[in-house]
């Protein structure tokens, strides 16, 4: 086995340790996996109904027969149901709009209102003072008259009153209860006849009303319809025509033609004035490019052929002959009617262009004169068109209100309802309350609701140790072991504790322990922890729980004499220097021990204490308790641990609990594998986790979780208990 380095000194934390310390513990460990959410298997709430079977079964019992009593001691009441037909195709009037108009699709709502019409005050009254039902309802009670008084005049409101609609019908079911079966009925009918009557009343009431009020319209509707038809006359008198919408239209064309004149007007004169400015210029070549150039254009032309000729006389006969001086004259003749033109062609353009001005200005003043016309004349038709259009609608609204009032009275007379009671309510036979058949169904349907919602709740609610497979889940880590609860701890557990005559200590009588299930349950254990892990052998096992009373010291020492019964050297030490028990439990007494072997006063094996009849099997007893514990268990009991596993095949360490001790935690580190303990059902999970996570980050390795104490209704696991003790009686017997 390897050697095992000393714990750390109580001065010295674990956050301050050494490297090679925690690698020490680190490297054979490997780090634990994270712990992951599993769902709850269907199985699981199958064992809580059968945990809670018989309880569930009595309270269901238990409902269903006070239901049943209940019941049966309640005073019967009875219903009277009157159908009512609502006929929506009905017209609504004989004449007009009102009988011709179809039927809208808002059935929904109208039966929502025929509902809430029904249970209205107006319906309701007559009814409640004929029948006296708020008296039987118990709504008026005392003596006090002011109150009775002020109830009766308060609207009314029937309890036992409910009015409902077959589903895609335009029937509704008046239903009144009562105790007495012959006021039900007679209630019911009532209220149906006063509903039919307040319906036709309403109607009636609403026709007259409307023609009532359309006849005062009236005379207001003539009075405006004169007023306006006299301010069309008067409006026609002074525009002094007839129909204005023929004058707009006229003077609309010659507006148009006007505007398209003194269009043409505008470019004639802009193209005269640019001719006007071009032959205005200093430049001659301007009025040759003129409209009026062109005669002057043709004299130039008969003056280049005059010179062309006069050129040909003067080369041919000289400047001495007549045929030459009357080529010049000529010359000289055109050239004085050239000049002539060049000063008559910039007057014309000047005469035609004032001319074009002058015709665009009175075309402007015509155009701006005609549109001022239109303009007055098309805002006066404005007017006159408002007016007539005033004096058409009040004429055709006055003819359709006497239309209308005409409609009104005929309708009023001829008046019919569309509502109908199609069906009497008659008195019942059988009560429809209370109804034994539902009451005992209902009673039966939530109290099993109840019961199996509470045993569900009481499971879910239940945060202790119960079932090894859940645990296992929650926790990652594996549940080793479970134990099952017995009766008489200290005697059926640990057997009968018989001291001798010599003042040794006390032996065991192990009579029981080779029979009982608890028995087969350690073997089982030892089994598991001691054969699971082929490739590491655990040499020294701590066995500790996470809080006092969970039973450890009694596993450690049956784990021992289960490990020693195969031959095997065993040493159980108890290390729980605060309050050892293992000396009890084997009945001698502990004088010295590991106590006084860490303090240095003997060594471990003079006080070793051996029972006579389990040979293989050493315990090291506390020895005197202390209160520092802690400072006793120091860096020198991992060597005392390795020397024992020299010499023994399985060393067990019973420890104080995890929680709270800080040897345990020490210690812990020292030994091959940490064995924790758990009651089923008493054990929070909370402190077994917070036990497992202390361990796993001291790099401890957790051999497993046992369960102890195992009941009957703690979990799943319990099956194998329950069928070893069965197959063992039936062995015996």
């Amino acid at each position: 086995m390897k050697t095992k380095p000393p714990l750390l000194p109580a001065s010295q934390s674990l956050e301050t340790a050494p490297v090679t310390h925690l690698a020490h513990h680190l490297s054979p460990i490997q780090i634990p996996a994270p712990v992951q959410e599993s769902s709850v298997p269907l199985s699981h709430y199958l064992w809580i109904l059968r945990r809670n079977l018989w309880q569930i079964l009595g309270f269901i019992v238990v409902c269903v027969a006070a239901t049943l009593i209940v019941s049966v001691r309640l005073t019967p009441i009875y219903e009277g149901v009157a159908t009512l037909d609502i006929d929506r195709q009905a017209p609504a009037g004989i004449i007009g709009e009102e009988a011709t108009r179809s039927v809208l699709n808002d059935a929904e709502q109208f039966m929502a209102t025929q509902v809430k019409l029904i249970q209205s005050d107006s319906v309701l009254r007559p009814v409640v003072r004929k029948y006296n039902l708020l008296e039987r309802e118990g709504l008026l009670t005392g003596d006090d008259a002011a109150a009775k008084a002020a109830r009766e005049d308060a609207p009314i409101v029937l309890k036992k009153l409910r009015v409902t609609r077959p589903s895609s019908t335009y029937l509704l079911q008046v239903s009144y209860r009562a105790t007495d079966p012959k006021i039900a009925s007679d209630v019911a009918n009532a209220i149906s006849q006063s509903y039919i009557a307040h319906t036709f009343d309403l109607r009636f009431k609403a026709s007259s009303s409307l023609s009532t009020f359309m006849e005062k319209q009236l005379d207001e509707l003539r009075a405006k319809m004169e007023g306006s038809t006299a301010a069309l006359s008067r409006f026609e008198r002074e525009l002094n025509v007839i129909n204005p919408e023929e004058k707009t239209s006229i003077l609309s064309a010659r507006l148009l033609q006007l505007n398209t004149e003194f269009t043409n007007a505008q470019a004639d004169r802009v193209r005269k004035e640019a001719e006007f400015n071009a032959v205005s210029g200093p430049s001659g070549q301007a009025v040759l490019t003129s409209p009026q150039g062109e005669p002057l254009r043709k004299l130039l032309e008969h003056q280049n052929d005059l010179k062309e000729k006069f050129s040909q006389v003067g080369a041919q006969f000289g400047a001495n002959h007549p045929e030459y001086r009357k080529m010049a004259t000529q010359i000289a003749e055109v050239q004085q009617e050239i000049d002539k033109q060049h000063a008559n062609i910039p007057e014309r353009v000047g005469i035609e262009f004032y001319q074009s001005r002058n015709r665009e200005a009175m075309l402007g003043k015509v155009v701006a004169q005609t549109k001022k016309e239109f303009d007055g004349l098309n805002a006066r038709s404005f007017e006159y068109q408002q007016l007539k259009r005033e004096a058409e609608a009040d004429k055709k609204l006055y003819e359709e209100l006497v239309r209308k009032i005409k409609e009104a009275g005929i309708n009023a007379s001829f008046q019919n309802s569309s509502i109908r009671l199609a069906d009497f309510a008659r008195p019942p036979v059988k009560p429809v309350f209370p109804d034994l058949k539902l009451n005992t169904l209902l009673a039966l349907l939530f109290a099993s609701f109840l019961g199996v919602g509470s045993a569900v709740l009481s499971d879910v609610l239940d945060n202790t140790v119960r079932d090894g497979e859940e645990m296992s889940r929650s926790l990652n880590v594996p549940v080793v072991g479970t134990l099952p609860s017995v009766k008489s701890w200290s005697k059926r557990t640990m057997g009968v504790l018989v001291a001798s005559e010599a003042q040794t200590p006390a032996r065991m009588v192990l009579d029981e322990h080779a029979t009982s299930a608890f028995t087969e349950g350690i073997r089982t254990l030892r089994n598991t922890i001691l054969l699971a892990d082929f490739d590491r052998r655990l040499r020294t096992i701590l066995v500790s729980s996470p809080l006092p009373a969970e039973g450890k010291s009694t596993i450690a020492a049956h784990l021992a004499i289960a490990h020693a019964e195969q031959g095997k050297k065993t040493l159980l030490v108890d290390a729980d220097l605060r309050r050892p028990s293992i000396h009890r439990r084997f009945g001698f007494t502990a004088t010295a021990g590991l106590s006084t072997v860490l303090l240095g006063e003997v060594p471990w094996a003079q006080v070793l204490v051996k029972p006579e009849n389990v040979p293989d099997l050493d315990i090291l007893p506390a020895g005197p308790p202390s209160r520092r514990a802690s400072d006793l268990v120091g860096s020198n009991i991992a060597d005392l641990l390795e020397e024992m596993s020299q010499e023994y095949d399985l060393v067990i360490v019973d420890t104080p609990p995890l929680l709270g001790f800080a040897e345990a935690l020490r210690i812990s580190t020292a030994v091959d594998g940490v064995l924790i303990v758990a009651r089923a059902g008493q054990t929070n999970r909370q402190a077994v986790g917070t036990a497992i996570a202390t361990l796993q980050r001291l790099r401890v390795h957790v051999v497993g979780l046992v369960l102890n104490e195992v009941k009957r209704d703690s979990g799943d696991s319990y099956y194998y208990h329950g069928y070893y003790n069965r197959y063992y009686k039936a062995d015996q017997a």
